[in-house]
């Protein structure tokens, strides 16, 4: 009668395939880790997703549900890398929108308070309020954007990243924005209501 082997793991496993996945990931993992930090947004979120990802080929590899060799083993991961990469922004995107609700839902109870948007010794009472008022009048796409520009002392692409839209369409809002304030804003200085 034949002994059963006993099952092979990662700890106790020296046989000359463990050597060659080992010579493999050193050659390979460098490449592949570079490729998990171009998909997503930190280090440490491309070490994860490059150890998920190689998780998932041993997995398929021991159970014998990988098509192909070796060759097709850096094609695998590419793919897994960018589609794990994807999955954890969507995952990220939907816990800030969570958070950034539960934010909008804090301001909108303390709204009776009176927060005034611009503090300086410099503006006095009334244009504040003019430009508060026509902030709020702006539709908020370009509202947020004159905001983080002006005030958040933001660059264009780190308003684009925070907004999830383009450069070239933050700076648009942002010139829209302006025009628009300033039609506002003109018609008070017309009227005698502002006197800047």
């Amino acid at each position: 009668m034949e002994e059963a082997s006993p099952p092979v793991t990662a700890a106790t496993d020296l046989s000359p395939s463990a050597t060659a996945w080992r010579s493999w990931l050193q050659e390979h993992g460098p490449r592949l880790l570079l490729f998990a930090r171009q998909q997503t947004r930190s280090n440490e979120d491309a070490q994860d997703i490059l150890q998920d990802a190689l998780v998932k080929l041993v997995d398929k590899l021991n159970s014998g549900e990988f098509v192909g060799g070796e060759e097709a083993w850096m094609p695998y991961l590419y793919t897994a890398i960018r589609r794990l990469a994807i999955d954890l922004s969507r995952r990220d995107d939907r816990r800030k929108r969570r958070e950034d609700t539960v934010g909008v839902e804090i301001e909108s109870d303390q709204k009776d308070a009176y927060h005034p948007w611009f503090e300086s010794e410099a503006s006095d009472d009334e244009t504040r309020a003019l430009l508060e008022a026509g902030l709020k009048e702006l539709p908020p796409k370009f509202a947020e954007v004159i905001v983080m520009k002006i005030w958040g002392e933001r660059t264009f692409a780190e308003i684009g990243e925070a907004l999830d839209i383009s450069q070239n369409t933050a700076a648009s809002r942002y010139r829209y924005g302006l025009e628009a304030l300033k039609r506002k804003l003109g018609g008070a200085r017309r009227k005698g209501d502002l006197s800047i």
